[in-house]
């Protein structure tokens, strides 16, 4: 048996994590996104919060409806999460007392009452549309960085026999993203995966060049990513219907004919056409307004980018970034909303400086800074600037200048984008792409980035800690009496 000397630190951190939310009979389900461990809890009053977020590993703590989420930073959550599931699995057959049940029961009833009050249609919607994109980032991200490696590439006319190979490499997943937005469509709204993932093959089959609708030729993959979403959607419905009239005897055979069948004729003859016109105004819509308002843009997108993350309703922007990509190889929208991590990490080296008696605040910046570099910004968010209340705001003001700077180059023509989605900050370099040259779009971006620090520092220096009284800052507590929930001004936290 290992003592707590033997355990490395990712396996230290888990077992430091599982008493203080009240143990594995309390958990009911693990699972991790970029950077949280997303716990399901049957009583979150078990919680000891304020012991969890003590911890030097904790960046901070985000509730929603449905779990209990942990902020632990890129790559560490990825490390952590089996260490606690392996220690969820070890205990999970410990006997439960009767108390334990009523609290279990207490908790599940507390929990359906919250979700009754905050699962709001539109909540559920976007909810439900990041569960379909969120699993593809990985392959986004990845085929996104070797595009950018062979664009690279070609333009300096290195290894001419090599980039062939690249793009075909890179261009294989985007070619086929809609039967894997078709498959997770289905799976996330009750349907049978593959027959998600059947019905939206159809968008990109070359077959479909010979069907006509609306007068119009057909184009494989036209209405993308959209149009492969809505018949995924479709076909779980008509699935679902079957399910309720065919005799169970026949149901093997009837029920995923008829949901190819019928959701098919209405994907070619309705669907292709009408999402991909919908694509279309998408693409033209967000070209319109950077070339038009790039400045009132670029400040819009950039300052209210930060309060989209701090919901997680800025993954419901996946499937517009998606359909750009596929329209013009590259989104515009992600390097104007990456601006907004820029004005994040301004703001938390202006506390930094300001709150120098500060120690442990100082350790968070630290330890979260380099994801915010990289453009993760969860953490710098709840560990730094959400708790303290105004640096948070100061830091949206960041954002939204450096925002409206590749807005006004825009404006001029020099319009820039990422050929992938998922990485901002420094890591959205490799992904650049725009309508200038490589050393011009770097140079707004870089340029983008660098307004965003220097707004976000400045507004947070002199705007967003108080006033500075006997050597401290007004209003602020010292990190063991975080707890009293007040900004640096004294007032609640947002």
């Amino acid at each position: 048996m290992r003592t707590t000397n033997d355990l490395t630190p990712h396996a230290a951190t888990a077992a430091a994590i599982l008493p203080l939310v009240g143990g594995a009979a309390n958990v009911t389900s693990v699972a991790h996104c970029m950077t949280r461990l997303r716990l399901g809890l049957r009583d979150r009053t078990l919680v000891r919060e304020d012991a969890l977020r003590s911890l030097p590993a904790v960046l901070g703590v985000v509730t929603d409806d449905d779990s209990y989420q942990i902020v632990l930073g890129p790559g560490t959550v990825a490390r952590v999460t089996p260490e606690f599931e392996a220690l969820v699995a070890g205990t999970a057959g410990a006997p439960v007392t009767g108390t334990a049940d009523a609290l279990a029961a207490r908790g599940a009833e507390w929990k359906a009452a919250r979700q009754q009050r905050n699962a709001t249609p539109l909540k559920l919607l976007l909810r439900r549309i990041a569960n379909i994109f969120v699993p593809l980032i990985p392959a986004l991200i990845g085929c996104g960085v070797i595009a950018g490696l062979g664009g690279l590439l070609v333009n300096l006319g290195w290894l001419p026999s090599l980039t062939p190979a690249l793009a075909a490499i890179a261009s294989g997943f985007m070619a086929l993203i809609a039967v894997f937005v078709g498959h997770n469509t289905a799976k996330e709204f009750g349907g049978t995966p593959v027959l998600g993932g059947a019905v939206a093959a159809i968008v990109v089959y070359a077959g479909v060049a010979k069907v006509t609708a609306f007068g119009m030729t057909l184009a494989p993959g036209q209405g993308g990513v959209l149009g492969a979403l809505a018949a995924a959607l479709l076909g779980t419905y008509v699935e679902k219907w079957c399910r309720r009239w065919v005799p169970e005897a026949l149901d093997v055979l009837v029920t995923p004919t008829l949901t190819v069948l019928i959701t098919g004729l209405v994907t070619l003859y309705v669907l292709m056409y009408t999402a991909g016109e919908l694509s279309t105004a998408v693409g033209t819509g967000a070209n319109w307004l950077l070339d038009h308002t790039g400045v009132f843009a670029g400040l819009v997108l950039g300052g209210l980018f930060l309060p989209l993350v701090m919901l997680g309703l800025h993954q419901a922007l996946i499937p517009l970034h998606t359909t750009l990509i596929q329209q013009q190889g590259y989104t515009v929208l992600l390097p104007v909303l990456a601006m907004a991590g820029a004005g994040q990490v301004g703001a938390a080296l202006a506390v930094y400086v300001r709150l120098h008696h500060d120690q442990s605040l100082r350790t968070t910046i630290r330890s979260a800074l380099p994801a915010g570099l990289l453009g993760v910004g969860e953490p710098l968010i709840y560990g730094v600037s959400l708790p303290l209340g105004r640096p948070f705001v100061t830091a949206c003001a960041g954002g939204a200048a450096g925002g409206a700077f590749v807005g006004f180059f825009s404006m001029l023509g020099d319009k820039i984008g990422s050929t992938a989605i998922g990485p901002s900050g420094w890591a959205l370099f490799p992904l650049l792409k725009g309508t200038g040259g490589l050393a011009l779009t770097a140079a707004i971006y870089a340029g983008g980035l660098l307004t965003g620090y220097v707004v976000g520092f400045a507004a947070t220096y002199f705007f967003g800690l108080g006033r500075t009284v006997g050597g401290t800052v007004s209003g602020v507590c010292d990190s063991s009496k975080q707890g009293q929930d007040t900004d640096l001004g004294g007032n609640p936290p947002p």
